[in-house]
């Protein structure tokens, strides 16, 4: 568990990531989902909603590192420009964001600031799509291919494939769980199958997924999620 909190937040010291860490990825997601959700419901006491959704996005960059956001930005180009598996690879190898990774990241965030601006803060809503987020990449991970030798989803694939999928089906049940009868019930499931989307698309333009895939996938889980939630059902 601390080995995927030093992962995938700030929390948890310097721990080298291993594969029997991958099982723990979904309740790290929830303590991750905690403390933004801590955060966006203590701002909303003393601000508007605007700048208490802007100050949750904040918390949530500042908690993951902007790890995944990253992610995002890497994935969205060297998938979505037309080019070959291999100049698609070298693109996400390349630090550098380009003008799809710009553009996806700034309309990413314009959603998931507007979704919380739009709703009362709901700190269980937060835990349970970022327990979702996780455990839909924790599943990926463990039954898809990596694309890149040597690469992190490379590197992973040594993780206890049955003990990771029970792990985040049970993450998963009780992400829907928390959200049962109230607003926002259909979000978890909306955001797996929209991180299920991505992931499919890169299997289909890479052969398999990469580690900047898995962060994509999860920021989708999340804002998907979110903006479902504010939906006027």
């Amino acid at each position: 568990m601390l080995e995927a909190l030093a992962f995938l937040t700030v929390f948890g010291g310097a721990r080298p990531f291993t594969p029997r860490a991958v099982v723990w990825l979904p309740w790290a997601g929830a303590v991750a989902g905690l403390a933004v959700g801590g955060v966006w419901w203590g701002a909303d006491t003393v601000l508007p909603a605007g700048p208490a959704a802007a100050v949750a996005l904040m918390a949530d960059l500042a908690v993951t590192g902007m790890l995944h956001v990253d992610g995002l930005a890497d994935a969205a180009d060297g998938l979505l420009p037309p080019m070959d598996r291999q100049r698609r690879l070298a693109v996400m190898a390349d630090p550098a964001v380009g003008a799809f990774g710009v553009a996806v990241v700034f309309v990413t965030l314009l959603a998931r600031w507007a979704a919380l601006a739009a709703m009362t803060p709901r700190v269980a809503l937060v835990v349970a799509l970022w327990t979702a987020s996780r455990a839909t990449m924790a599943v990926a991970l463990v039954l898809g291919d990596a694309a890149r030798p040597g690469g992190l989803a490379d590197t992973l694939r040594g993780a206890p494939r049955t003990a990771v999928v029970a792990s985040s089906v049970v993450a998963l049940a009780v992400a829907t769980a928390l959200l049962a009868g109230g607003p926002g019930g259909p979000a978890p499931l909306a955001g797996v199958l929209a991180g299920a989307g991505v992931v499919a698309l890169s299997h289909r333009r890479i052969g398999g997924h990469t580690g900047d895939v898995l962060g994509a996938c999860g920021v989708v889980v999340e804002t998907v999620g979110l903006v479902v939630a504010a939906a006027r059902w």
